[in-house]
């Protein structure tokens, strides 16, 4: 690979806490480098119509407790097609852009793959609240939205158990459940739903309230995963098998939010460092995966074809400590 002299950096898709941190990371050590460290605007958008800034070192200063993104983020349809991505690896040619650093989920990962075919040297960089990337046990922004949710579901659960109620709570996850199931071990959910598996309402969530109640529980809590979704039904069903009030609360778009755990700060940090250090060591095409304890860079292409289960162990304790 010829010298590294300019590399771009952008968040795309949904954002997650601890994205300041890894593009603090990535322009202070391209500082440090010699490398000029160029901004991306708004993801893939800007990438393919050239919204771009250089960055520097104070840059970046005081980013790290912010929540969100500076770069802002955006979905960007455009770049499902090969047109987009050609616009992309264009932009990245007229701005001398050397290799691009991608902080986002399994959409942006897609984006860079494409990026990385047509010749672009990139690395990835997982953020975001859901950790459902394959190739990662842990993902940027995961802890965070934990705590945030717990930190809701306890205020909640004082005022619900005044009342003798039953709070239906859904949590963020369209496709997966590792937050959910996360939160409801973390706050003793009597029930926790979750895409991956299916789930008998009588068994799971009736038998449990009912059992609760003859040991003198008052106050229960359903756990629902976002890719469940119809939780006034479900809270319907509940209040007519067991004549108890069910009131539901989403917590939505707060779990993206807030000032970053000091374990996201920390990995986003590390995770940033390492991307440009694979960089300008001559290497790239990778996703820097946090596994087994550690941080690999693992070849982009082997990333991608990685898939990733609920952990069933975890699940399993969860429900078998729940009443």
């Amino acid at each position: 690979m010829s010298e590294i002299r300019r590399v771009g950096v952008l968040t795309s898709g949904g954002d997650a806490p601890g994205m300041n941190a890894a593009i603090r990371a990535v322009v202070r050590d391209c500082v440090r480098n010699g490398v000029t460290p160029v901004g991306v605007r708004r993801g893939y958008n800007g990438l393919i119509h050239a919204d771009l800034a250089e960055m520097e070192a104070k840059s970046v200063n005081g980013i790290t407790s912010k929540g969100g993104t500076i770069l802002y983020t955006a979905r960007c349809e455009d770049f499902l097609q090969h047109e987009g991505v050609e616009l992309g690896v264009r932009t990245c040619k007229y701005m001398g852009l050397d290799a691009l650093i991608c902080i986002g989920g399994d959409g942006t990962f897609m984006g860079a793959y494409e990026l990385s075919k047509a010749g672009i040297t990139v690395v990835g960089i997982p953020g975001t609240i859901d950790n459902d990337i394959g190739c990662c046990h842990y993902t940027i922004g995961f802890d965070t939205a934990a705590n945030t949710a717990i930190n809701a579901i306890d205020k909640l659960s004082d005022t619900m158990q005044s009342h003798e109620r039953v709070s239906v709570v859904e949590i963020m996850g369209r496709r997966a459940g590792h937050l959910a199931v996360y939160v409801g071990l973390a706050v003793g959910a009597t029930s926790i739903l979750i895409p991956e598996i299916q789930y008998d309402f009588n068994k799971d969530i009736i038998e449990k309230i009912r059992e609760g109640r003859y040991t003198g529980k008052h106050h229960f809590l359903i756990i629902v995963a976002e890719g469940i979704g119809k939780c006034d039904e479900l809270a319907a069903r509940v209040h007519d098998e067991t004549g108890l009030e069910a009131r539901v609360s989403i917590l939505g778009y707060i779990q993206r939010g807030g000032s970053p755990s000091v374990r996201d700060r920390v990995m986003a940090s590390r995770m940033g460092y390492m991307a440009v250090e694979e960089i300008v060591a001559g290497r790239g095409n990778s996703i820097i995966c946090y596994r087994d304890s550690r941080l690999i860079a693992t070849p982009i292409a082997e990333a991608m074809a990685m898939t990733k289960k609920l952990d069933p162990y975890m699940y399993q304790v969860a429900q078998n400590i729940a009443l």
